[in-house]
């Protein structure tokens, strides 16, 4: 198992490496399948199941989505911290689907509010560009930066949570 995973899900790696026999139930563990705890989603195998709030495929709904709020958007900035597990995952699915939404990408890893803020206004000197916020301890802390910034510079922002656009964001597709 990749060490980064254990780092993100270490109630669920701690679980697992503790017993073999004891059936485990974890929820919210992105990728549980990359992330080594099951075979695959539909007949885990072994002690583990679970329920994930994760599914790459969304992204291609959120470029949908974007493109019908903001059809003239040709640059995506996607804001992620690059040390969660689960931004590989989505930014391996928008990279693969973006081409037929015809938009370029730009991956924006963030780590802390200095870096959201040079990374956003950085990224908002050029036109047509929109955001992908993907959801971690670090994009939901600071989600009111993001919110603000999204809308000082006219960024039409994709959120995964419903929280996200309850604090003022634009739009959401994912769990709520």
């Amino acid at each position: 198992m990749r060490t980064a995973t254990l780092a993100a899900r270490p109630a669920t790696a701690a679980l697992q490496r503790a017993t073999s026999v004891i059936p485990i139930v974890f929820v919210q563990v992105a990728d549980p399948v990359g992330g080594g705890f099951v075979q695959n989603l539909a007949h885990p195998g072994g002690n583990i199941t679970g329920f994930t709030n994760h599914e790459y495929a969304m992204v291609g709904k959120w470029l949908e989505l974007r493109k019908e709020i903001a059809p003239s958007i040709r640059r995506i900035a996607v804001i992620q911290n690059p040390d969660d597990p689960s931004s590989a995952g989505y930014l391996r699915e928008v990279e693969t689907a973006a081409p037929s939404f015809g938009v370029r990408l730009n991956p924006a890893g963030v780590r802390d509010a200095a870096q959201i803020v040079s990374v956003i206004e950085g990224f908002a000197r050029e036109a047509d560009g929109g955001l992908i916020v993907l959801s971690d301890l670090t994009t939901n802390a600071h989600r009111d930066l993001i919110i603000a910034l999204a809308a000082r510079h006219g960024l039409p922002a994709v959120h995964l949570f419903l929280y996200f656009v309850t604090a003022g964001g634009l739009i959401s597709y994912g769990a709520t």
